[in-house]
């Protein structure tokens, strides 16, 4: 019984013209279906291996994953930016052009949005399937390049799934790079995510899962990572680049923490917390925000203003401690006009703690704001008493010196 899968040497069961070269997703589905037929017994499912040697690979067909215990792997990320071709005039002395390594082609003429789903019905939920080492290219974006839409999902997990893994993955002009729905201690790692509607999206509800090491930046249409209804979310040591309209985006998200990350931005809203967040951390990430300075992308923005500030929290408890910001944002860039800019607004709950945050700026801002509707909130060593602005009595508050 095999199970190690070449795609390179792989004959389709029905119909041997279709081969990796012609769609490597009907050819997979193939695959998959043998790996279900060897392994019918219950207790005796080891899984398998299928693996993506370097080349160009088109999929027209969307593969369908409903067995635990897969690994799909490649030997190579292959990213290289889309974005920066599509508006280079003249490309005819590059050295390359297009991504490489083990690259599979997201045509998807089947009518299906996905070039990998993950689903099943039943019990017991999906686990341990990896996606590995290779490369999920959208190719091209509509009505114009610089849209980030498409249509396409590179993985959507779509039920309940476990201990899945998603590591050392290449993702390009995609609308959508990964979404998973109802993750149980998945693990996003080592990635390189970028000039994608959205790179990461956990929707539905999720607990334990990490987010860390990767190299992430979403177009202006999406998130680079977005989080619903999470529990225990860890997001750490990645280096999150523009132009997502958020950096991290929570939604009633608790006990979560955003550590040690490099976040990069060229618009307000770095850290957007929808709804109520409780019992979050938000520490020793390194912000840097400025205004846009390439032509083709000066004319997007993601609808807030500097008013907004680059940590938007909503919710209680949450702790904001020792980040630093750099704020560079010429005067005559700052929307509305006039305005002061805001660092850290604190726009809604309770008992939420801000303490020995640094922000550097080029012009006046207020380092914290707390709105009118925030209760019990301490500010302790992270703005002087010209950079804060609380539009409430119910707080503490003690300046940096």
């Amino acid at each position: 019984m095999p199970t190690v899968f070449d795609v390179t040497t792989w004959t389709h069961s029905a119909d041997p013209s279709i081969t990796c070269y012609t769609d490597i997703g009907a050819l997979i589905n193939d695959i998959i279906a043998r790996i279900k037929q060897d392994q019918p017994d219950q207790a005796a499912k080891p899984g398998a291996v299928i693996y993506i040697p370097p080349g160009d690979y088109p999929l027209r067909t969307r593969v369908t994953v409903d067995v635990s215990y897969l690994t799909i792997k490649g030997s190579g990320h292959g990213f290289t930016s889309s974005s920066i071709r599509y508006n280079t005039p003249d490309t005819s002395n590059w050295h390359e052009l297009w991504p490489g390594g083990s690259r599979i082609k997201v045509q998807n003429t089947d009518g299906n949005g996905e070039a990998f789903l993950v689903s099943r019905s039943g019990d017991p939920r999906l686990s341990s399937v990896v996606f590995k080492d290779f490369c999920l290219d959208g190719l091209s974006c509509s009505p114009h390049q610089n849209s980030y839409l498409n249509g396409k999902y590179g993985i959507k997990v779509n039920t309940a799934n476990d201990a899945f893994r998603i590591e050392g993955m290449g993702f390009v002009y995609l609308e959508h790079a990964v979404t998973v729905r109802d993750a149980d201690a998945l693990s996003i790692s080592g990635n390189f995510i970028a000039e994608c509607g959205s790179c990461i999206e956990l929707v539905g509800s999720g607990q334990a899962t990490k987010i860390t090491d990767n190299l992430i930046g979403a177009g202006h249409v999406g998130f680079s990572i977005f989080a619903e209804q999470h529990e225990g979310l860890l997001i750490t040591g990645n280096n999150i680049f523009p132009r997502g309209k958020s950096s991290v985006h929570f939604k009633n998200v608790n006990r979560s923490s955003i550590t040690a990350n490099r976040l990069h931005s060229f618009y307000p809203g770095m850290i957007d917390f929808e709804g109520v967040n409780k019992e979050n951390l938000i520490s020793g990430n390194h912000f840097r925000r400025e205004v846009e300075p390439w032509p083709p992308m000066q004319s997007y923005n993601n609808g807030k203003d500097d008013l907004y500030g680059l940590i938007h929290l909503r919710g209680d408890s949450n702790m904001v401690s020792t980040n630093f910001f750099a704020l560079n944002v010429a005067a005559g860039a700052i929307t509305p006009p006039g305005a002061t800019p805001v660092v850290i607004r604190v726009e809604s709950g309770d008992a939420n703690h801000i303490s020995n945050n640094r922000a550097v700026t080029n012009v006046a801002a207020k380092a914290v704001l707390l709105a009118s509707t925030t209760t019990a909130t301490k500010v302790l060593d992270s703005a002087t008493a010209s950079e804060f602005q609380a539009d409430t009595q119910n707080h503490t508050f003690r300046a940096t010196p």
